[in-house]
């Protein structure tokens, strides 16, 4: 699996990340320990998670599983912090409850530090400083090594990684900026894309498959057992049922259908190989669907097809 520089920085992360988000739910460890185990024999590094995945527990799994299954230095380890878990607010990126949620996500991980500490959210009742002098705290601690944001605006990414860049010595660049891409979700190109490219951060694109919709798998209603079909997940996935996402659908699969692969190569390829992007997170649940990510790797679009999806998929 190619490995690529995180922006202007030391980081360099697999092209395509495992993500944890239903480790400890939908995918138990024996499910996850396979999932880690295939990832890493393809030659991935880079494995996505967070303190509020089920609670903490998709840290906890990849932290046991970080202890016989695979060994800690092949994998880059990215963890998430700043939803807040007292109640009181939803966000919470201050100096106290950062610091003390790594703490705690280092416990769950088993291991003494993380390789990206990133903001999952942004917190507007914190000052921008306050929030980044603690990320500068842990990786002066050794406890992080490089640190990122996620899903912000393009004006709150610029401002953490612009007040970084302006700073004195001892403070830390921002390498990556997390944000959902896809053929069906394109506004990072209007702002997020040219402000991560000019302040040197590489883009970790998020449900590059259009939260399942590009696959194809609702082109002919809504599956049993998908997501969609689920009561707690439909709203995720209703928003990309409509019109105008089925036009971009269709072209995904007439393309597909051209090459003769499927429906998520199409989409992954042609998200892994945007402009500024270091790597696209993927969650499968099950080893098969690890399976036919991985497969895709070696899947490059060619420009006319490129330029028909970009034609489809823009907003009219």
């Amino acid at each position: 699996m190619e490995q690529r520089q995180a922006g202007g920085s030391g980081l360099w992360v697999s092209s395509t990340a495992l993500g944890t988000m239903t480790w400890g739910n939908d995918t138990d460890q024996a499910e996850a320990s396979d999932l880690l185990t295939a990832f890493v024999d393809a030659g991935g590094t880079l494995v996505d998670t967070a303190d509020v995945y089920n609670g903490g527990e998709g840290e906890r799994i990849l932290g046991r599983l970080l202890n016989g299954v695979v060994r800690r230095s092949d994998v880059i380890i990215a963890t998430k912090t700043g939803h807040a878990t007292d109640g009181h607010r939803p966000v919470d990126t201050s100096r106290r409850h950062l610091l003390a949620s790594l703490e705690a996500s280092l416990r769950r991980l088993q291991t003494d530090h993380v390789d990206l500490w990133q903001l999952h959210a942004h917190d507007p009742a914190t000052p921008f400083e306050e929030t980044l002098s603690a990320l500068d705290a842990a990786v002066e601690s050794g406890k992080a090594r490089y640190v990122g944001v996620g899903n912000t605006t393009a004006w709150q990414f610029a401002a953490y990684a612009a007040w970084q860049r302006a700073g004195a010595s001892g403070r830390n660049p921002v390498v990556t900026a997390a944000a959902e891409y896809s053929l069906l979700c394109r506004e990072p190109e209007r702002d997020l894309l040219p402000a991560a490219a000019a302040l040197g951060a590489g883009v970790i694109a998020w449900a590059s498959l259009g939260r399942g919709v590009l696959s194809g798998k609702y082109r002919r209603g809504v599956p049993q057992g998908s997501r969609a079909s689920r009561p707690q997940m439909a709203p995720y996935v209703e928003p990309y049922l409509g019109e105008p996402s089925r036009r971009v659908v269709e072209s995904v699969c007439t393309a597909a259908e051209g090459l003769g692969v499927s429906p998520l190569a199409v989409a992954l390829s042609w998200v892994r190989d945007r402009p500024g992007v270091v790597s696209v997170a993927i969650g499968p649940r099950t080893a098969a669907q690890l399976d036919e990510v991985l497969g895709t790797d070696d899947v490059r679009l060619p420009e006319e097809i490129r330029e028909a999806l970009d034609d489809a998929s823009r907003k009219r």
